[in-house]
């Protein structure tokens, strides 16, 4: 089993919704032979799925995985180069466009990336799976009416973004890029990307911002349980990240 299958399967076992409903059937499972314990871990698995849901939790999870403010475009003096990762899904044929499309996440970044570029002029990399790499250059062609230079379309994972990025732009003597992905993944990003003799200039989007309607953050909706799903996966990407660089199990 691939290290990226392995990481995927991980992911979707131990992160929300998953992992509280596991924990949430483990514990009705044990109600006859084990009831005290049955009742804690099913009250467990309700809680954190409530309170994971709420926006306020959300937004305080996600506050510890943002280290990044909002870049000044005007001030990225340098960059040569934007680079726009993958993540966040897509399709291969959306009826609507009758080709690939970037979905939700996946679109907000390419939405900045195409501001970040007619901002400043600078010519896009983008980074991802086959699939995501042609969703991704076909919706900022269609949607932003923004080209591609370059294309890195065998990126499984953050690493593997780096490392193709890296070896693309050095082709062109690119060394410093303004890179483009979420506020909560950009830490662990910056820290893949550096790794490789790359200078950043972090352009985060979708920062934490202020509600319109603040009693809406103590209820659950879906929205909430996936920022938190976001925020939690980056603050343990960023350990197991961390883990990998000192172990070594990838060759950099």
């Amino acid at each position: 089993m691939s290290l990226i299958l392995l990481k995927t399967l991980l992911r979707n076992l131990i992160l929300p919704p998953s992992g509280p409903v596991l924990l949430g059937l483990c514990g009705f499972a044990l109600l006859k032979r084990l009831p005290v314990l049955a009742r804690v871990l099913l009250l467990t698995a309700l809680a954190s799925l409530w309170l994971l849901s709420t926006p306020v939790i959300a937004d305080a999870l996600s506050g510890l995985a943002e280290r990044y403010p909002a870049l000044d475009l005007s001030q990225a003096t340098g960059a040569q180069a934007i680079v726009i990762l993958g993540g966040g899904g897509q399709v291969a044929r959306a009826p609507e466009y009758d080709g690939p499309s970037a979905e939700p996440i996946l679109l907000e970044r390419l939405s900045y990336g195409a501001y970040a570029a007619h901002k400043t002029g600078l010519p896009i990399l983008i980074s991802g799976a086959p699939i995501e790499a042609r969703a991704m250059q076909e919706t900022l062609r269609r949607n932003f009416d923004t080209q591609v230079r370059w294309v890195d379309n065998q990126a499984g994972d953050t690493f593997q973004n780096a490392r193709n990025s890296a070896r693309i732009l050095e082709t062109d003597g690119i060394r410093r890029i303004l890179l483009v992905t979420h506020a909560t993944h950009m830490a662990r990003a910056v820290e893949e990307f550096t790794s490789t003799g790359l200078q950043v200039v972090p352009a985060p989007m979708g920062i934490i911002s202020a509600r319109d309607h603040p009693i809406e953050e103590y209820f659950p909706n879906p929205q909430g349980l996936v920022h938190s799903y976001g925020a939690i996966y980056e603050l343990l990407g960023d350990r197991v990240r961390a883990f990998f660089a000192v172990t070594h199990i990838r060759r950099h």
